[in-house]
């Protein structure tokens, strides 16, 4: 199936005991045993079947099997946010210590899980210069236990270069983690690229309606964790946890998630409700149709902006001068996502005018709403990050971050007008 057939059909025909084709939301805490010895064998990871909804839900499983489908992985594993899900992609490999790897322009919470949150659990982040392979690659020592980057940056909106970093990531022995939040399956599918695990954000593109929080890990299955035992003991060796079970002998190719299930998703518990799961659903079956929309959208506000002249700058990977336009036109087909990020003329306090002139676009931290929304990076999704490291990330005093909505266009843009009046003066 294409990718517009398997949003609206993946993973699910219809319900064995009603036939309906709508997923039901098994809105249930637990599931009753056949027996003593049933409920030890599920226990024991000995048995497939459902145990606890901290665990496994049928309604989340079937938005499990959707997203594989989706980006072409081998599973899936969802959590209740974008950020639960990245700090469990983590942790299954490194929470025995080590270091990350990763490129320097990130989401302002990633740049602070990896610098500050993962630290205290003994994983190091490195991050590179830029985000080149040859730059990220060397830094890559035997204690690295992956390679990170976001295929599409927010906010910057750089493009990673999957292909260079999976060959740099696999040459020594390490996996590529990819966040595809702001690309989505509809843009880019990383495993195709050579990326081994892919993380998303459900609560962006995916759901796109502001209505669902939620995070998912996606596994290629592809990389041989067993022939590189001594750099990753908690999927090669006994697990004390689970009577000395091994995650790579019980569950092959499907260990990662295996012990990102157990472990992480179990014993923390970031679990995603039924009913999120279900609306996320809903969500994911226009996915396609949406993201049309939003390149579109996105498009015609870019090469609005730059040519006025209230605007002193535009990053979007989309003009013929961007530094990201052939790895955009290579690995998006040119369809740039609809995540922007500008300057007004006149700095800090004119951006502020605007910000607060804004009347249809909404003045929130989200993004890949149906809604056009706008935020101001500094002072919110990367506030706890130095000024040097938020320039490092991409990320100006000035600057502000436009999500661009799939509302009509012109609407869009004449919010925009009447805002940049208020912040920068008649338009020159």
């Amino acid at each position: 199936m294409r990718q517009e057939t398997i949003a609206v059909h993946g993973g699910f025909g219809h319900d064995p005991s009603t036939h309906a084709v709508v997923p039901p939301i098994h809105q249930t805490v637990a599931y009753e045993f056949d027996s003593a010895d049933h409920g030890a064998a599920l226990f024991d990871l000995e048995a497939e079947g459902y145990r606890y909804s901290r665990i496994a839900n049928p309604t989340v499983d079937i938005l499990e099997r959707r997203l594989a489908m989706l980006e072409g992985g081998r599973g899936a594993l969802c959590f209740g946010s974008g950020q639960a899900a990245l700090a469990a992609a983590f942790l299954t490999i490194a929470d025995g210590g080590g270091n990350i790897v990763a490129a320097p322009r990130l989401y302002g919470t990633t740049h602070t899980l990896l610098a500050h949150t993962l630290r205290r659990h003994g994983v190091e982040a490195r991050f590179a210069r830029s985000e080149s392979a040859a730059d990220m690659a060397a830094m890559i020592d035997s204690g690295t236990k992956a390679l990170f980057a976001e295929a599409v940056g927010n906010p910057s909106g750089a493009v990673a270069d999957l292909d260079g970093l999976a060959q740099a990531a696999h040459a020594r022995g390490v996996p590529l983690i990819v966040d595809s939040t702001v690309a989505s399956p509809a843009l880019l599918r990383p495993i195709e690229h050579g990326a081994d695990i892919v993380v998303h954000s459900l609560t962006k593109y995916i759901g796109g309606h502001g209505s669902a929080m939620g995070g998912a890990i996606v596994d290629s299955g592809a990389f041989d964790w067993r022939a590189r035992a001594a750099r990753f003991p908690m999927l090669c060796a006994p697990d004390p946890s689970y009577h000395g079970l091994v995650y790579v002998d019980r569950f092959g190719p499907d260990a990662y998630l295996a012990r990102a299930r157990s472990v992480y998703l179990r014993t923390v518990g970031a679990v995603l409700s039924p009913m999120s799961a279900f609306l996320l659903l809903q969500g994911a079956q226009t996915l396609s149709l949406r993201m049309e929309r939003h390149v579109a959208n996105g498009r015609k506000v870019a090469d609005a902006l730059r040519a006025d002249k209230r605007v002193a700058w535009v990053d979007y990977a989309g003009f013929s001068d961007s530094p990201y336009k052939a790895l955009a036109d290579k690995y998006l087909g040119g369809d740039v996502p609809p995540l922007l990020s500008f300057g007004i003329a006149g700095g800090f306090e004119a951006a502020k005018a605007f910000y607060d002139a804004l009347k249809l676009i909404k003045r929130l931290v989200n993004i890949g709403d149906v809604r056009s929304l706008c935020c101001h990076p500094a002072s919110t999704t990367h506030r706890q990050m130095t000024p040097h490291e938020q320039l490092a990330a991409g990320v100006r005093p000035e600057g502000l971050r436009l999500s661009v909505g799939i509302e009509h266009s012109e609407d869009i843009l004449a919010d925009i007008h009447q805002a940049l009046a208020a912040g920068g003066g008649p338009k020159r």
